[in-house]
């Protein structure tokens, strides 16, 4: 196999060409505030099949993309029209709420997919969905346990979120982990927002800085992401922001500036990792894109990396339900977010990571700290 994957003998590949092309269908949003992810998750799966002689499993690749577009809807149409175009399995999907809504139509089609983004807990266990990235409530279970072994007695601890089904499973994980104690006071809720204006988190910005937190977890991601932390310094409120890997992941970190410095996240990857893996693909993407990868590229990348060894271990002309069972198969993954497997539910067993938002160089990053904990 090449050198992303490093696991079979030049001889083993050659044996294994095919001529046969596989077709792979990838949802990602095109247009509107999830379309930075979207970006990321198409260049992340091209850079794999780049290092790859566009070849998956031995056999060239036919990558069809469909836009993923804005809600569940769209989403689904996306799915519909690749499955209409015989992808012989789907990856990619941005928006976790849209997620949700496609697992009737995969379950039906028995055509794997595998998510490159935040997946829903309630997803856990469906036969034919899978993922590459994370559960959602993830980064809340990580520091949660973190953060009630080193927030001093004397400090207390508020938690910001949308009041929809992912932030309130995040809140209930991160306030589960940190347990009862009287250094996590409120949880102050805002409406479920994508892009919010330049007013939406005053009032409750009001409300936080009369609860006298120290520290503060926000869990948000993207635009939402960005404007919070706009607002937060106009506002003039100083608690240290703890947030999901999202929060400053890509664009976001770009767009807040010098006012992301100091922020703390959580995350299954960070793009300064020393690892043979990461070396050549954060390399390779920033040689590529001129930008450092985030989160989701790297779950791209290890999407196509999956269905690379799936499809080769098929072995002939692979069917979608051989592929599906195969990737339970797979083993361990030499990624650059380090060495991960699938668990039983198909999603990954893998380390998180804590990271400081601090210059590097003569660009602001995400900088590595610590390893927090292994879930999965």
């Amino acid at each position: 196999m090449a050198a992303a994957c490093a696991s079979d003998d030049a001889a083993d590949t050659e044996q294994q060409l095919s001529d046969d092309p596989v077709r792979i269908g990838l949802v990602a949003p095109q247009t509107g505030p999830l379309k930075v992810v979207g970006d990321d998750l198409v260049n992340g799966f091209q850079l794999y099949l780049q290092l790859n002689q566009n070849r998956l499993g031995g056999h060239p690749v036919q990558l069809v993309t469909a836009d993923e577009g804005a809600d569940a809807k769209s989403a689904k149409a996306a799915v519909e029209s690749l499955l209409g175009q015989g992808a012989l399995a789907l990856t990619g999907v941005a928006n976790s709420a849209a997620l949700s809504g496609l697992r009737d139509t995969v379950e039906g089609a028995k055509v794997p997919l595998i998510a490159t983004n935040g997946v829903p807990g309630s997803l856990e266990g469906v036969l034919y969905i899978w993922s590459a990235s994370f559960v959602d409530n993830e980064p809340s279970l990580a520091l949660g346990s973190y953060l009630t072994g080193v927030v001093p007695s004397s400090q207390k601890v508020a938690v910001v979120a949308p009041n929809d089904d992912t932030g309130r499973d995040a809140v209930d994980k991160f306030r589960q982990t940190f347990g009862a104690d009287n250094r996590l006071i409120e949880t102050f809720w805002t409406a479920p927002t994508v892009a919010p204006n330049k007013d939406f988190f005053r009032p409750t910005l009001g409300q936080l800085r009369s609860s006298g937190a120290d520290v503060v977890y926000a869990f948000y991601t993207g635009p939402a992401a960005v404007e919070f932390v706009k607002q937060y310094h106009s506002e003039g409120l100083g608690a240290t922001i703890y947030a999901p890997g999202g929060f400053t992941e890509g664009t976001a970190l770009e767009d807040m500036g010098d006012e992301a410095k100091g922020i703390f996240t959580a995350m299954n990857y960070s793009a300064d990792l020393n690892n043979a893996a990461n070396r050549l693909f954060a390399t390779a993407y920033q040689r590529e894109h001129d930008l450092l990868p985030s989160a989701s590229a790297m779950a791209s990348y290890d999407a196509a990396q999956v269905l690379d060894r799936a499809i080769r271990l098929c072995g002939g002309r692979p069917t979608a339900q051989q592929v599906n069972l195969m990737l339970g198969r797979v083993g361990q993954v030499d990624s650059p977010r380090g060495t991960w497997q699938f668990n039983q539910p198909r999603r990954p067993q893998q380390k998180w990571y804590l990271r400081e938002v601090r210059p590097d160089g003569q660009v602001l990053s995400n900088v590595l700290l610590s390893e927090l904990a292994t879930l999965g």
